[in-house]
C-alpha cells in the first residue's frame, strides 16, 4: 500500500508477561537519512488526538494479547489523513528511549530489569492511570559523518 506523506510514529511500551501493558506515549521518528533516524521528538507534534489514542490502544492490545514481557516499541506509519499502519515491534530498548524517559520521568531500563526479575507492572506502581500525559517535549538529534568524496559513504571523520 502506498502511504501518502507518511510519518514514522512509534509507541514506547512496557509489558510484564501477564497481559499487563502500558504505553509511555509516542515519538515521531520521521526525519531519517538512509533508513537511520536522525531527529526524534516526543511526544509527536501535530498528531490528532483521535489518531494518537487509537495508536496507543492498538499498540497495547497487540502486546497484551501476546503476553509481551519487556520494554518494546510498536512502530506505525501514519498517513496525511491520520490513518495508521502497523510496521513492526522492536522488542528492545532503542537509542531514542531517553526522550521518552524525559517526558514521562520513567526509567525504562530500570523498569525492564525489574520486569525481567519477575515483577509485574502493578508491583512496580506502573499502571496506565499513573502515567500522566506529557507536559513537555524532548528531542534527540544524531550526528553522523559521511564522506562526500566517496559517494557520501559513512565515515569516521577526522578527530
Amino acid at each position: 500500500k502506498y502511504v501518502d506523506q507518511p510519518r514514522h510514529i512509534e509507541v514506547q511500551c512496557l509489558g510484564d508477561g501477564t497481559g499487563n501493558v502500558i504505553h509511555l506515549y509516542d515519538r515521531d521518528c520521521s526525519v531519517q537519512r538512509r533508513h537511520q533516524k536522525v531527529i526524534e521528538t516526543a511526544p509527536a507534534t501535530g498528531l490528532g488526538d483521535e489518531t494518537r489514542q487509537v495508536i496507543f490502544e492498538d499498540a497495547c492490545r497487540l502486546l497484551s494479547l501476546n503476553k509481551y514481557r519487556n520494554a518494546g516499541t510498536v512502530e506505525f506509519l501514519v498517513d496525511k489523513d491520520g490513518h495508521h499502519f502497523f510496521m513492526e515491534v522492536n522488542p528492545r530498548v532503542q537509542v531514542e528511549h531517553t526522550i521518552t524517559e524525559e517526558i514521562t520521568g520513567i526509567d525504562i531500563v530500570q523498569s525492564q530489569i525489574m520486569i525481567a526479575s519477575g515483577k509485574t507492572l502493578p508491583e512496580l506502581g506502573l499502571t496506565q492511570d499513573t502515567i500522566y500525559p506529557p507536559t513537555q517535549y524532548a528531542m534527540q538529534c544524531r550526528v553522523t559523518t559521511e564522506n562526500p568524496a566517496h559517494d557520501f559513504r559513512p565515515d569516521t571523520g577526522t578527530t
